[in-house]
């Protein structure tokens, strides 16, 4: 393909922190012409969240790298009718609007889908909400943390035992995945403009993406299933799908499926031969029906050894497992590198991003360029829509751009 596969598709990204941002990165990185478009003076509060104590600490902002690389960027004061007014130009010949602004300031900015579908018939617009658009909590505030690791129940099974305080979320954990969920909506909405030659309405939450990753356990509820209490590490049911401490403090996860062929194997790389001929793990219902015992002395083998002795020697004999890796690991992951899945910028080789998790044969991405400033592009932008130097000049002067 001798174009970048979405050249001249035109975006409006006109949202805020991750999940619907992050979807128009994707189009980005694929060609799409994304505006971003922030509120004159600090911009997207995401900008701010690095900032906030706890957070990885580093020169760069490396969110806003993430996740709105590639982009445009214009500062709108979108609560004057002037600045209404640039943006109902630029939606006239755009391809794509996403927005996760509540519902309520959508109509009050007249950035809501009627009133956008009205200048545009061709505009597919993308809506991202916190809890979905109907029911008593539709107007209800929602981050990943609260809509989607919280509701869907994750929060509370991913803890070390049902008695454990609930496991913290991870910033983004729900929003990159509902991201990649409204990309397929959009995607697929363009697919049928070009049956029906008109655009639509596209819409997802947090929550129902948080349904959906915990799909598994959400559909036994659905069908009246009884649910057994998770029981602390030490007292799983299965030793072989466990995680082991090493003897430098880091972690491994064994996810052993075909015990007939592995059990003997993996007690070899442990140097435990003697656990073949322990009356308790004979079989593998012996070994279920003992995993207390099988864990403890599990813990005392993988005890012995570093975490990259056992790497080595799991992974040489076919071993199911793979190491815990801690944030500090991601950056030298060879796997990661190998398969392009780390990005760098030409303007600024000293820092890198994730690169989107699919690949199109003959439609590769376009080398990512360095987020903007706020408003970075405005006058670029507004010059597109034909605005000459004294009217912008003028807007500025008012307010309305910066």
């Amino acid at each position: 393909m001798t174009k970048p596969l979405f050249a001249g598709l035109k975006v409006i990204d006109c949202g805020s922190y991750i999940a619907a941002p992050a979807s128009t990165t994707l189009l980005a990185d694929l060609g799409a012409d994304v505006v971003k478009i922030e509120p004159p003076g600090s911009g997207d509060p995401y900008r701010q969240l690095p900032k906030i104590p706890g957070n990885p600490v580093s020169e760069h902002d490396y969110a806003w790298i993430q996740d709105n690389r590639s982009k445009r960027g214009l500062a709108l004061d979108l609560g004057t009718p002037e600045g209404q007014q640039v943006l109902h130009e630029l939606v006239a010949t755009a391809d794509v609007f996403v927005t996760n602004y509540p519902l309520r300031v959508r109509e009050k900015l007249r950035i809501d889908h009627a009133t956008l579908a009205a200048l545009n018939e061709r505009l597919v617009y993308a809506s991202f909400t916190g809890y979905g658009e109907r029911g008593a909590e539709a107007a209800k505030p929602g981050f990943d943390a609260t809509s989607y690791w919280a509701r869907s129940g994750m929060m509370d099974q991913v803890r070390n035992s049902y008695a454990a305080t609930p496991a913290r979320a991870v910033v983004g954990q729900g929003d990159h995945p509902s991201a990649m969920t409204l990309y397929a909506a959009i995607v697929t909405a363009l697919y049928q403009r070009e049956l029906t030659g008109r655009g639509t309405l596209v819409s997802s939450s947090l929550h129902a993406n948080g349904l959906w990753a915990n799909s598994y356990l959400a559909s036994a509820s659905l069908c009246g299933a009884e649910f057994i209490p998770r029981p602390a590490r030490e007292e799983l049911f299965n030793a072989l799908s466990c995680h082991y401490q090493a003897a430098d403090g880091t972690w491994l996860l064994l996810t052993i499926l075909n015990e007939d062929r592995h059990w003997p194997v993996l007690v070899r790389c442990l140097e435990r031969e003697d656990l073949l001929a322990d009356e308790r793990f004979l079989t593998r219902a012996d070994r279920l029906r003992n995993a207390h015992a099988l864990i403890a002395a599990l813990d005392e083998a993988f005890g012995t050894r570093q975490r990259a002795h056992w790497e080595k020697v799991l992974a040489e004999n076919g071993i199911v497992f793979d190491i815990i890796a801690t944030p500090a690991d991601i950056a030298d992951d060879e796997q990661m590198l190998a398969n392009e899945l780390a990005l760098s910028f030409a303007e600024d080789d000293r820092v890198g991003a994730v690169a989107a998790p699919f690949r199109v044969a003959d439609a590769a991405p376009v080398p990512p360029r360095m987020p903007p400033a706020i408003g970075q592009h405005s006058d670029e932008v507004l010059a597109g829509l034909g605005y000459d130097a004294d009217r912008i000049a003028a807007l500025r002067e008012a307010g309305v751009i910066a």
